[in-house]
């Protein structure tokens, strides 16, 4: 596994969480803030968004998903 990818699945698990419920402060939903948080972080570590983009395709739209799959998940768990 790439370092990009280490650090893409590290950051996915660890900053891309479900809307909080009941009116509690939520992680944030905003794909191009999430975005910019990643490249941000990456670029850190000596990862460009390139390498990134070569291991996950179009960041925005991985987030995307990323994000309707754990809302989706939290809205299931709570039915």
């Amino acid at each position: 596994m790439s370092a990009a990818r280490e650090y893409i699945d590290f950051w996915i698990e660890n900053s891309v969480h479900a809307i909080e419920h009941f009116g509690a402060p939520g992680a944030s939903q905003d794909v191009t803030e999430l975005v910019r948080r990643l490249v941000e972080g990456a670029q850190g570590q000596g990862i460009t968004e390139q390498n990134m983009q070569a291991e996950v395709g179009d960041l925005n739209d991985y987030i995307r998903t990323r994000l309707k799959s754990v809302n989706k998940t939290e809205n299931d768990r709570l039915k």
